[in-house]
């Protein structure tokens, strides 16, 4: 009975991972049938030549990122069914009896050969596929730079992190999940407040705006929203792309809005306005509220049914193992959350895109220029070289924001209709 249960669970995990693909597949099919094919939303800003370029580029990434995929799902595949998992716990258990140690040693290497699995896709990814297209502007040493900041922040976060669980786990066996929940969602917080001052600056040089008048009117714009923000600024993401945005970052009386010194370049001051505004939007609208508590809601009900999960003796047995230690029963439970939230992605997608429409809306009716927003979209997919033709399965499916075409032919609409 086990053994037909581990091979149940071997064909839902290439299932799901054949659907996954084979949207990919169809996505890249759908770009190919439609490659000359200039939406009439882009028509004049968009040629022929152009529009092979964003497919060419979306192709290349495309193909790196499936790789990458490839091989990181044959590492999960031999972790979880090929006996990996049994033999690296055990020689993890050989190393200390410590179970805050151990777990400390457990997680981290893993940490550790994934990231290293991950820098040839990186660096192909920066220096062939970006650096082709224009857009990386970043030396190998600047790269090896935040490689190497990357690592240290994600160990020393880490450490802490698992520390902490592993410790509320040992001090309360009955009531961990609850507690963990608390202090993930308390940890959470708290990185918000301190990682626009800590961390960020670590990567990026942040200068308050330089062009002229454009601080006074987007403090303006956020009054007549009723938001407050510390300060505005300008970073030199030139320094490793080409590729342009704009955000909001850390939360409260800390929250303040940051711009890309390429999205400065590019557009005008209305364009700038109209996408700072699309941001307020999520504020004011409580879009980021909404998500945190939807997303601690979801992490409450996972915490809770981890627990029992891995109260159950016949966890191990679910995967052909023997018996495992609680942080491999975790990396077991872990994994079949992943198959249990699959199914889920085109719900969660719905939501996000929701509210980008609902951002859209709002940033139209406070400039009052919805043209503005279009422009700016339009820019930003050009410079960026965005994908004008998704399939729509694949939009619905993965897509957190609708696609660029849609936006548009809506924010266009919504000035015809004023």
């Amino acid at each position: 009975m086990i053994k037909y249960m581990t091979v149940l669970l071997l064909v839902a995990y290439l299932v799901t991972l054949s659907i996954g693909y084979w949207l990919k597949y169809l996505n890249l099919v759908y770009l190919k049938q439609h490659a000359t094919s200039v939406p009439s939303e882009f028509e004049g800003i968009v040629d022929s030549g152009l529009l092979k370029r964003i497919s060419q580029y979306t192709f290349e990434n495309s193909r790196v990122g499936i790789m990458e995929s490839i091989v990181g799902n044959i590492f999960l595949l031999l972790l979880v069914f090929g006996g990996l998992l049994g033999v690296y716990d055990h020689w993890v258990a050989s190393l200390t009896r410590s179970f805050i140690g151990g777990g400390v040693l457990f997680f981290l290497i893993i940490l550790f050969v994934e990231t290293l699995m991950g820098i040839p896709f990186s660096l192909y990814r920066n220096f062939k596929v970006e650096s082709r297209y224009g857009f990386n502007t970043m030396p190998l040493r600047l790269w090896l730079s935040d490689f190497i900041k990357s690592m240290a922040i994600s160990s020393i976060l880490g450490t802490i992190v698992i520390v902490c669980a592993l410790s509320i786990v040992r001090s309360s066996p009955l009531w961990w999940w609850l507690w963990v929940w608390a202090f993930f969602l308390i940890f959470g917080i708290f990185m918000m407040y301190i990682a626009p001052y800590v961390i960020e600056p670590l990567f990026f040089k942040f200068a308050p705006v330089k062009a002229e008048g454009l601080e006074e009117k987007i403090k303006l714009l956020l009054e007549r929203a009723g938001i407050r923000v510390s300060r505005v600024y300008q970073v030199d993401a030139s320094r490793r792309s080409r590729h342009s945005n704009a955000y909001f970052t850390g939360i409260g009386r800390v929250k303040r809005i940051v711009l890309f010194d390429t999205l400065i370049e590019q557009m005008t001051q209305d364009e700038i306005l109209a996408v700072l505004a699309h941001e307020v939007g999520h504020w004011k609208k409580r879009h980021v509220l909404k998500r945190i508590i939807l997303t601690e809601m979801a992490a409450f009900a996972g915490l809770f049914i981890a627990f029992h999960l891995l109260q159950w003796d016949g966890l191990p047995s679910i995967i052909g193992s023997g018996p495992l230690s609680f942080y491999a029963k975790v990396i077991v439970v872990g994994f079949l959350g992943s198959m249990a939230m699959f199914p889920l992605t085109p719900f969660f997608s719905f939501l996000s895109r929701k509210d980008e429409h609902e951002a859209d809306r709002f940033a139209s009716v406070l400039t009052g220029n919805s043209a503005a927003l279009a422009n700016a979209l339009i820019k930003l997919s050009r410079e960026n070289l965005s994908n004008l033709h998704p399939h729509p399965l694949y939009a619905k499916f993965y897509y957190s924001h609708p696609p660029v075409v849609e936006r548009v032919r809506e924010l266009r609409g919504q000035r015809t209709e004023s």
